[in-house]
């Protein structure tokens, strides 16, 4: 066994910054970079995307026949059945193979309870980032062009709100508890001031 750092796992809700701190932190350390999102096929984000690809009709019915409480179960039951299998396989490759990359994955999936047996294992640390309901909503509008849709497309909208809303404080909750590394995004000013933080809190270097 050894214990050098050879994973970093960064948790937090959707539009919490994970991707731009995921990419930021393999650019300055020279790691590799994945994100949980591309693992297993679950209902995305209910709108229009900024290259103009149009969502499908079952996600509009995902978000507009589901409660909040809902939406969250399913998808940490959709991450515990169909991603956490797949994200404790690359964990351990990476953590026990030396041949293998360095790695940084990023993703919602990383749900603190899941992954708790995978942080602090043979040189897996974790991080998980956490922002204001006013940030993440802010952030959200913005992406889905939330006020110049119609009626029921901000309907979707705000659900899909909501429910990061939701996951975010339960994170925050269980991120405490378990007694994890968490980093409010709204603490720094830049990106590079953010993975500067989140490496020198993780004593990775």
């Amino acid at each position: 066994m050894q214990n050098e750092t050879r994973v970093i796992l960064i948790g937090g809700s959707s539009h919490a910054g994970k991707s731009t701190l995921g990419r930021s932190l393999a650019a300055k350390l020279g790691w590799s970079y994945r994100c949980t999102d591309k693992l297993a096929r679950h209902p995305g984000r209910p709108w229009v995307s900024a290259n103009g690809k149009v969502f499908c009709e079952y996600v509009a019915e995902h978000y507009r026949t589901r409660s909040v409480d809902t939406l969250f179960l399913d998808v940490l039951s959709h991450y515990e059945k169909n991603v956490l299998p797949q994200i404790e396989a690359i964990v351990h490759s990476h953590a026990f193979d030396l041949s293998t990359e360095y790695l940084i994955l990023e993703g919602s999936a990383l749900w603190p309870e899941f992954v708790a047996n995978l942080v602090g294992e043979n040189g897996v640390k974790a991080i998980w980032l956490t922002a204001s309901d006013q940030l993440l909503g802010n952030r959200i509008k913005r992406e889905s062009n939330f006020y110049n849709v119609g009626e029921d497309e901000k309907h979707l909208i705000q659900k899909f709100l909501d429910l990061t809303l939701f996951y975010n404080k339960r994170m925050r909750e269980k991120v405490e508890r378990l007694g994890f590394i968490c980093i409010d995004v709204e603490s720094v000013s830049t990106t590079d001031e953010l993975s500067n933080k989140c490496m020198e809190l993780m004593e990775v270097s």
